[in-house]
């Protein structure tokens, strides 16, 4: 009961809280009642001071909320529920959270897009039902001993150049001041990852791992985004961070450009849907033989510079978004799951399965559970993830 009354109180303090912001360049502000409210009205849960190598060893195999509190429907005023509900999905109930932790799942990654409920000015004021939202989604899987990670997602705003490089740090920051104030007194069970797949949009570089002024970009957004937390209060200066590659890529480029702030509890994070013409590509194949070393070669090369790179060394990495789309092909998608988990899982990187609620289609129909009756439509998946834990 301590606990709840602890998480209710916090969603009080983060609507009646005002912006702050305290990343490289940006002045820390708020009221005096502001900062008297925000401590107040948290009673912090321990946070375990532990290094996020040893944290990743907990965490097992994920699964996403997608194309949920994500959703960006270009009509920014709308209510929560029509954002939630916006693309497709039904609002999020407790009940769906707990046959995902059933299932075996340990990990829940909750893609939040923030830009369509922020004030017009340089405050970027979070909409308090918003953040209400969020944080009521964000307890269904906390309070079933989840592991959560919280991100900022389709943030059509950020794009990573010279010339946009202070205007998204002060955006970045602002919000990432206020989604850390709001959530201070979680513990290490509650992860911040700063950016999804930050890139340059509609561009020849967007998805090929970037070029030079992208990738630096990058680095130097995450570590803006590293500052900011660590400047705040409650558990922030412990909180365990996530942070992506250029376009949370996972080519050879994109990784070996990567740079990674002096912080023990931070975690590499990169995106993998491959090999793409099964996994991803509209239009691809539907044939994929974990005896046909073209179809395991890119599983396995990616796996080999991940360890080599950061693994190796100390440094964690979780795979935040992977899976196949359905092209009625349930056995060979069974078949690439299990090999995929069992290959990530020797080298200790977790992984998780993007579902974005969509179970039939020509393509993009990752969803693996019905959000409606919570009863899995593709349970022998489900079980080849598990297995591939073993």
């Amino acid at each position: 009961m301590k606990k709840i009354l602890s998480h209710i109180l916090s969603v009080t303090a983060c609507i009646f809280m005002f912006v702050s912001c305290s990343g490289p360049g940006i002045s820390q502000s708020s009221s005096d009642s502001s900062s008297s409210l925000s401590s107040s009205a948290h009673d912090p849960d321990d946070i375990r001071d532990i290094p996020s190598s040893d944290l990743v060893k907990e965490m097992k195999i994920g699964w996403s909320l997608g194309n949920t509190l994500d959703s960006a429907i270009g009509s920014a005023g709308g209510s929560p529920e029509q954002y939630e509900t916006g693309w497709g999905n039904p609002l999020v109930t407790k009940e769906l959270i707990t046959s995902v932790k059933d299932a075996g799942f340990n990990i829940i990654r909750i893609p939040v897009s923030w830009g369509e409920h922020v004030s017009q000015d340089e405050k970027y004021t979070i909409d308090p039902q918003w953040m209400s939202r969020v944080h009521e989604v964000v307890d269904y899987a906390i309070d079933q001993d989840m592991f959560v990670i919280l991100n900022t997602h389709h943030e059509d705003w950020l794009f990573p150049s010279y010339d946009t490089l202070e205007a998204n740090k002060t955006q970045l920051c602002a919000m990432w001041t206020q989604i850390g104030n709001c959530f201070e007194g979680y513990n290490e069970k509650l992860i911040f990852e700063g950016l999804n797949e930050p890139r340059k949009k509609g561009t020849a570089v967007e998805w090929n791992g970037g070029d030079s002024e992208g990738q630096e970009c990058v680095n130097l957004l995450n570590e803006a985004f590293v500052k900011t937390i660590r400047s705040l209060s409650g558990n922030n200066p412990k909180r365990h961070l996530m942070i992506p590659t250029y376009a949370a890529s996972s080519t050879d480029n994109a990784i070996n450009s990567f740079t990674v702030p002096d912080d023990d509890k931070l975690i590499v994070s990169v995106h993998a849907y491959i090999p793409y013409s099964f996994a991803l590509e509209d239009g691809g194949t539907d044939y994929w033989d974990r005896n046909d070393a073209s179809c395991t070669n890119e599983i396995d090369h990616l796996i080999d510079l991940l360890s080599t790179r950061f693994t190796q060394g100390g440094i964690p990495v979780i795979i935040g978004e992977m899976g196949a789309t359905g092209r009625s092909n349930e056995e060979n998608r069974c078949s690439w799951a299990q090999y995929y988990i069992s290959q990530a899982s020797q080298a200790g990187i977790p992984c998780i399965w993007w579902d974005n609620g969509v179970y039939i289609g020509k393509d993009q129909a990752f969803g693996l559970i019905s959000r409606k009756s919570c009863t899995w439509i593709y349970s022998d998946i489900v079980d080849s993830l598990m297995s591939g834990l073993k």
